[in-house]
Parts: C-alpha cells; sequence; structure tokens
C-alpha cells in the first residue's frame, strides 16, 4: 500500500492518535516527569513552510510529546514513554522513520533503530530492517527478549517473526516524495541534475525521545530510515549505542540527528552524556560544546535532545532548524522548528 502526505491523511492519523484518550494533563505534586522529543533537523526554510505544512509538523509533534507524556503520568517508565512517542512518529508520513522514510539507491527501505535504559545501561538496536513496521518496538523486544544488543538485516526480522511480529511489505513505508528525492539525488550524481535538484532542501528528518520517569530512571530511543540513496547496507549513528542513542541515570539521557558518519566517529551521544558527568556541565554547556566545538568545524551538522537526572532539557541544534519539542517537569508544553539553536528548559 502506498501513501501520500496530504492534509486529509494526516488529520485522520492525528484524530486517531487523539482518540486513544491524551487529554489535557492535570498536574500533581508526584514525583516529577518529563519528556522531549525531536523529528529531525537540517536545511529547513521557515519562507518556503506553509501555514498548513508548519501546523502539520506542529501537530504531529504535539501528539508524540502527549503519548509518551501521558504513559509518564500515569506511572508507565521512560521507557514506555520514549516507545510510545518514537512509535506514533514512525507512524507519521512526515519523519524519515518507519512510513515516510527515505530509499536508498534500488528504491527500498532499510530502517534502523534503538533504545537505552539509564537505569541498567541496558540496551538493543536493529539495523537495516526492510518488512518491520515499528523498528523501535523491535529494538526494545532485542533489548528486553534477546540476550544481544544489536540485530541486523534478516537476522533481526527472523527475530522479530520469532517473538510474533508480522511483517509488512516494504512499500509499506514508501510515500511520493521520498521516492521524488531518490530520482532528485541520482540525477545530481549522474551528472543531470537541475537547478532545482542544487536548491532542494536537505533535511535529518530522524526521529527520538528521551524521558523521566517517576522513578527517577532516564531513557533514550532513536529511529531512522537513514540517508536518501544509501547503499551497500550502509548504517548510521542512530541505531550505534553512544553516537545516536545514549541514556545513564548518572548523567543524561540523549537521542540525535544529523549526518551520521560524523555522529559516529564523535561518539556524540556518550560524550554529552560523559561531559556532564565527569565535567559537571549542565546541558546546555555539553550539548553546546560536542555540537559547536567539536562536530561543526570539522563539517558534522545535526541536532540533540538531552535530559538531566532532574528533567533538565536542551535541544540545541547546528543547522538552520530542527523538529523538537518538549514537556519538562512543569508540565509545560513547548514545540520549536525554527529559532533559536540552543533552547533549553528545565
Amino acid at each position: 500500500m502506498r501513501h501520500s502526505v496530504s492534509v486529509t491523511s494526516l488529520a485522520l492519523w492525528l484524530a486517531v492518535a487523539f482518540a486513544w484518550g491524551w487529554s489535557t494533563p492535570v498536574w500533581s505534586d508526584d514525583a516529577p516527569v518529563a519528556i522531549a522529543i525531536h523529528g529531525g533537523a537540517g536545511t529547513i526554510d521557515i519562507r518556503k513552510m506553509t501555514d498548513t505544512e508548519r501546523s502539520a509538523y506542529e501537530d504531529a509533534l504535539t501528539a508524540a510529546l502527549r503519548a509518551g507524556h501521558e504513559r509518564l503520568r500515569a506511572g508507565g517508565t521512560s521507557l514506555d514513554a520514549v516507545v510510545a512517542a518514537v512509535t506514533l512518529m514512525e507512524a507519521s508520513p512526515l519523519f524519515n522513520a518507519g512510513v515516510g522514510a527515505v530509499m536508498t539507491w534500488d528504491g527500498r527501505h532499510e530502517l534502523d533503530a534503538s533504545i537505552m535504559s539509564g537505569a541498567d545501561l541496558n540496551a538493543g538496536a536493529v539495523a537495516g530492517v526492510s518488512t518491520v513496521e515499528s523498528p523501535i518496538r523491535l529494538a526494545r523486544a532485542v533489548m528486553d527478549q534477546s540476550e544481544h544488543v544489536m540485530l541486523t538485516g534478516a537476522g533481526a526480522e527472523a527475530f522479530a517473526r520469532s517473538i510474533g511480529m508480522v511483517p509488512v511489505t516494504n512499500d509499506t513505508f514508501t510515500i511520493p516524495r521520498r521516492r521524488e528525492a531518490l530520482e532528485r539525488v541520482k540525477r545530481e550524481r549522474n551528472g543531470q541534475a537541475t537547478l532545482t535538484d542544487l536548491v532542494a532542501p536537505h533535511k535529518w528528518g530522524t526521529v527520538g525521545a528521551v524521558a523521566l520517569d517517576r522513578n527517577g530512571n532516564l531513557a533514550a530511543a532513536t529511529s531512522t530510515g537513514g540517508m536518501t540513496a544509501k547503499r551497500w547496507g550502509r548504517v548510521g549513528d542512530s541505531p550505534v549505542i553512544g553516537a545516536g542513542t545514549y541514556a545513564d541515570n548518572r548523567s543524561c539521557a540523549v537521542s540525535a540527528t544529523g549526518h551520521g558518519e560524523y555522529f559516529i566517529r564523535y561518539n556524540v551521544a556518550a560524550d554529552i552524556c560523559a561531559r556532564m558527568r565527569y565535567g559537571n556541565l549542565d546541558v546546555r554547556e555539553a550539548g553546546r560544546q560536542v555540537l559547536f566545538d567539536e562536530l561543526l568545524p570539522n563539517g558534522g551538522t545535526g541536532g540533540v535532545i538531552i535530559m538531566d537526572p532532574a528533567g533538565n532539557i536542551a535541544m540545541p541544534f547546528n543547522t538552520q532548524g530542527m523538529y523538537r519539542g518538549s514537556i519538562d517537569v512543569h508540565g509545560k508544553l513547548t514545540i520549536g522548528i525554527h529559532g533559536g539553536s540552543e533552547d533549553a528548559a528545565g
């Protein structure tokens, strides 16, 4: 089945999401909870974004935030919360994860995801899966139901079937604009690029979430379709623990989006947490140092969401924009697309 990003389909998706029972939160004096999410960073030109497009992204981010936050308010774990938020974004055609994922050079989808528990440093990841409807749910299953951390390709899909996950066809994830993007990249690489091809915006549409639950435990999760026109089984940072995802109750939880090769080389997620744990930096400064002092001078672009054990949040990015949002420990909901590159709350 093919999917298209239309106002009607998106409205239906949001109606189903809110029908799950998300309502206006009623805050209490119980232990604090918080959640932050991202939907990718990159060249996001506010001048070219229509009001309808902006509203669609804001609504999708809000729905994902509320999905995770409701789990936290109901006493669910931070792991439950990040899976709930990321699963919803995987099902939305707006992002580069699950439905709406970018296409490989051969016109297929190869999906990656990872999850990590800050309480015990347990983790699970999958890479290069093509028939799994929700890669983040499979990543959690790898963590909870196997002795391994990362499974790849056909082996990961066999494990999914063994635990009762029903496979889907690869074109379940296909939408027209991703095929158009692949064709544009191919023309460019073959020396046949048009002016439109050369000025087309580049976005890192990876999705992710970090959360703090009532027990004081952190978690992080990330899911992606990777890079348009990737070849030879390329795997980016999203399923790599320490690069695209990391969580440790002693420091922070991080989910990243950006040029994966750089995030792997600079061990971005773990480096941020290490600077907080050993250097006593706060979420804002740790993120700033890694993104702007380490990555950017060497050509690495993207962004991260960071949460510390007190629920303080930073969402820095060194690109033009990043789809992002949070509900902090006070219950304040914030959504951003453009704006300041070192947003923080706490």
